[in-house]
């Protein structure tokens, strides 16, 4: 554990909500359908909050951006600070866009004890944590979509599906392999189907997940759970994963 340095304010925050100072102010805090987020977006106050969106404003940048893209931290009962993947465990939250630069920085500059007004504690291992619990949580949904019946399996399968039009977008693992990697770019191109390559597990997580040895490629078919998943792997590819290296076989 390390501790961060005493922030310039002893005020404690308040325990089980969001900051509630001027958006100007304060980073970390919700933002819901400001003035300059609506004009820059082409939507109306009222369209903003019937669509439900909210963000945040990054302690590391000071960008407010959709919580979607975001990672929310809270300060523990022990002063420790932890990652909240699911925004929905109890205190203030303190939030830091999905990429793992942006998380060091906040470790780097003792941003978590400045946005909490707090002395907290940082594992050594936060962004490490982090990561593990992207690709647990991506582990978990993909296996939820492979029962719904959401999700196929092999390049073989997946070309048929791609054939049928049926495809939201196509899992490749980060270990693939360059020849299957190629067949799939080139059947993606004679098919002329709009459609999207996303990694974010290697292929012995995606089997872990998925009941198998190995996964190299699935594809997410169009239903209830296919959006999930492309969040989930969005959010993944956006944290900047640890590059693997390629099986050359």
């Amino acid at each position: 554990m390390t501790s961060s340095d005493q922030p310039s304010s002893s005020q404690a925050p308040d325990e089980g909500v969001e900051d509630q100072a001027s958006p100007t102010d304060v980073p970390g805090e919700e933002i819901e359908g400001s003035q300059e987020q609506e004009q820059d977006q082409g939507y109306g106050t009222n369209r903003r909050h019937e669509l439900g969106l909210k963000e945040r404003r990054c302690i590391v940048s000071g960008e407010i951006c959709p919580t979607s893209q975001m990672i929310r931290f809270v300060v523990g009962p022990d002063d420790e600070i932890y990652p909240d993947l699911a925004e929905k465990l109890p205190g203030r939250g303190i939030w830091v866009s999905g990429q793992r630069a942006m998380v060091e920085q906040a470790i780097k500059r003792g941003l978590f004890a400045k946005s909490a007004k707090a002395r907290v504690q940082v594992n050594a291992n936060l962004v490490e944590l982090v990561e593990h619990l992207m690709q647990e949580r991506l582990s978990q949904t993909l296996g939820l979509a492979k029962r719904a019946g959401e999700l196929i399996t092999g390049l073989e399968r997946v070309f048929e599906a791609l054939d049928k039009g049926i495809l939201d977008a196509i899992i490749e693992a980060q270990d693939a392999g360059k020849d299957g990697a190629r067949k799939l770019r080139a059947k993606i191109k004679a098919s002329e189907e709009d459609i999207s390559v996303l990694k974010g597990l290697g292929a012995e997580q995606m089997g872990l997940a998925l009941g198998r040895a190995n996964v190299v490629h699935a594809g997410v078919v169009y239903g209830s759970m296919s959006g999930k998943v492309l969040a989930d792997l969005a959010r993944l590819q956006a944290w900047g994963a640890s590059e693997r290296t390629p099986d050359e076989g």
